[in-house]
């Protein structure tokens, strides 16, 4: 029996354009990964939704103004944040590099590792902990990131391995949205939007 039909996600997600081919993929993967009752997938889906905007988006965005790069990323840049606007590999490499694993700037790690997947695998070390921890051979990985928007059971089994680290599972059976919020926003942000997802999917799911 299916743990999410294609239906369903739908009604919930409805601007996801591969409803069939992401649950198929959902029903596939979770199982191994324990994420396998209602109140479990609803928590999982919830949090990936409220983060990909729901189920659309896949890519960290970093197509910044240079006012919008000095007012979020202000201290990365010392007066030249508009020789970086609109630019967003050259972004990346700057706002990412020397951290998270990635090499200076010129390394161009900040734009390989950049932000992916439904929880938004973000760094070099992230990619390499991810890789080395659900692949025989984490290689395809490690060297070929971009798996992780093309292919559904990359992306899903990237954001299962954020979800897994910080033992979110345990969170998700206690109904705890707020603390799992704070694990995965390191804030509280938007926890009404997935506070209602959650509600909504745990009573279509626990049937």
């Amino acid at each position: 029996m299916a743990l999410i039909t294609a239906e369903q996600f739908a009604q919930v997600f409805p601007r996801n354009k591969d409803p069939q081919g992401w649950t198929d993929s959902m029903n596939s993967v979770f199982p191994t990964y324990q994420i396998d009752q209602p109140h479990r997938v609803a928590a999982f889906l919830a949090q990936c939704g409220h983060e990909s905007g729901g189920w659309t988006t896949f890519e960290e965005n970093l197509n910044y103004s240079a006012q919008g790069l000095q007012s979020i990323f202000g201290s990365h840049f010392h007066g030249d944040a508009d020789q970086y606007a609109r630019q967003p590999e050259k972004i990346a490499n700057r706002i990412y590099a020397n951290r998270m694993g990635n090499g200076p700037e010129e390394s161009g790690d900040g734009w390989k590792y950049r932000g992916r997947g439904p929880i938004q695998l973000t760094g070099k070390a992230n990619y390499t902990k991810f890789a080395n921890d659900m692949f025989d051979d984490p290689t395809t990985v490690i060297e070929q990131p971009d798996w992780v928007t093309q292919d559904k059971d990359f992306a899903l089994m990237s954001a299962i391995w954020f979800w897994n680290s910080h033992n979110l599972n345990h969170y998700a059976d206690m109904g705890d949205i707020k603390s799992m919020t704070k694990i995965i926003n390191g804030g509280f942000l938007g926890l009404e939007e997935r506070t209602q997802l959650y509600n909504t999917l745990y009573s279509m799911l626990n049937v």
